[in-house]
């Protein structure tokens, strides 16, 4: 048996007025998904636990089929699995955002998308200033970083995801709890040492955002996850820009497959990530994509460009994906977004996510296309959200 798993990033929304009060997903142009829909079942899946700050990292893990409440130490730790960044007990590792603050708001939490270069430049150049035996910054990619910590024990500093407060006062969003103090001293040093960069000077020049600050947030420590092989006795690969998904993917045993010119923006290579994951399975059991553009457009605000990536991803990923499947005797496909990330509001919520899956032994219901309002009306709502991958590969 043959399966693959899409991940069209915050992807659910709400209906909005200037669509005619319809959603993004309903608006876009997605014969596949709808094939998908027509052919199995549609339903939705609460992907974030109550109690839980919605992100990509507490409803991946749910996706995949691994219980927060019993896998989750943090963000950060499953970046840090994908730069093989090791952890001892006495640290902690914080994602660490470059971002735009002007006039005490958060401004843009991604520094204008800042390019790799730039952004490497000025990770070099905070290591130098502050890192010290204590602090270490790790580059990533784009605005997303890590920072290592040590000899300190700030599980319980309480930090701001910083897309979670655009145009908002960071004076009543900076870490606060115990220890709490050497983090905002730290977010507070970098922006002496960021101020006048050069890297900033050129991108002001340009008329881009500059990276005024870095903003920590998402710490904990190293999670312990049973390998895929183990759980499922499935052999995965996966295919993704995003060093979170790397990082769940290293944890679970997955084989990372790189494509070149995939940036987890709406730039990215759809069609490569399409002919990679075709490709890929005629070697392992399961392949999972992750696309990151949707839940870019939903911050950034942008009703239209969240449409074309989600046509881009049915087009490029879900179309030869699924046409590559039906070669097989036996495959399952399974499409699901892993939060919304709605446009009006630019951030994530934790409401339920529509989901499509079809394939050998997958009985059809009376969907017709795969939308959120598709998924309400039906009879299939799993909570919790990790009993979903269960249900999807269960003979």
């Amino acid at each position: 048996m043959k399966y693959a798993l899409i991940l069209p990033d915050g992807a659910a929304d709400e209906p909005l007025s200037e669509l005619g009060g319809r959603t993004p997903l309903e608006a876009a142009r997605i014969p596949n998904m709808d094939a998908v829909a027509t052919e199995g079942r549609v339903g939705t899946v609460r992907t974030v636990p109550k109690g839980f700050t919605p992100g990509s990292d507490v409803a991946t893990l749910s996706v995949v089929g691994y219980g927060p409440e019993k896998y989750y130490t943090g963000r950060a730790p499953l970046e840090a699995l994908a730069q093989r960044i090791s952890l001892a007990p006495d640290e902690l590792v914080f994602r660490c955002n470059l971002v735009t603050i002007v006039d005490g708001c958060m401004e843009d939490f991604s520094a204008g998308h800042i390019s790799q270069p730039e952004a490497e430049r000025l990770i070099a150049d905070l290591q130098s200033a502050l890192g010290d035996e204590r602090v270490r910054f790790y580059p990533g990619v784009s605005y997303r970083h890590l920072v290592k910590i040590r000899d300190a024990d700030w599980m319980k500093v309480r930090c701001t995801p910083p897309h979670d407060i655009p145009g908002q006062a960071v004076a009543g969003n900076m870490p606060t709890g115990k220890g709490s103090e050497f983090i905002c001293e730290l977010i507070e040093r970098s922006q002496e040492v960021l101020a006048s960069h050069e890297v900033n000077q050129v991108r002001r020049d340009l008329g881009e955002n500059p990276a005024t600050s870095i903003w920590l947030w998402g710490q904990g420590g190293l999670p312990r996850l049973p390998s895929y092989r183990e759980r499922f006795g499935l052999q995965g690969a996966a295919i993704t820009a995003v060093d979170l998904i790397r990082g769940i993917s290293v944890a679970v045993g997955w084989r990372l497959i790189q494509v070149e010119g995939a940036t987890g923006y709406l730039d990215t290579n759809y069609a490569g990530k399409g002919e990679a994951a075709v490709a890929a399975l005629d070697e392992v059991d399961l392949v999972v994509v992750h696309v990151e553009a949707p839940d870019e457009a939903g911050h950034n605000g942008d009703a239209l460009a969240k449409i074309k990536a989600i046509e881009r991803i049915d087009e490029h990923v879900v179309g030869p994906v699924l046409e590559k499947l039906r070669t097989f005797d036996g495959w399952r496909i399974l499409c699901v977004p892993d939060h919304p990330t709605p446009v009006a509001i630019k951030t994530h919520t934790d409401t339920p996510v529509p989901f499509t899956m079809a394939g050998t032994g997958i009985v059809a219901d009376r969907a017709t296309r795969f939308s959120e309002a598709a998924g309400v009306e039906s009879d299939l709502h799993i909570d919790p959200g990790h009993e979903l991958m269960e249900f999807f590969l269960k003979p």
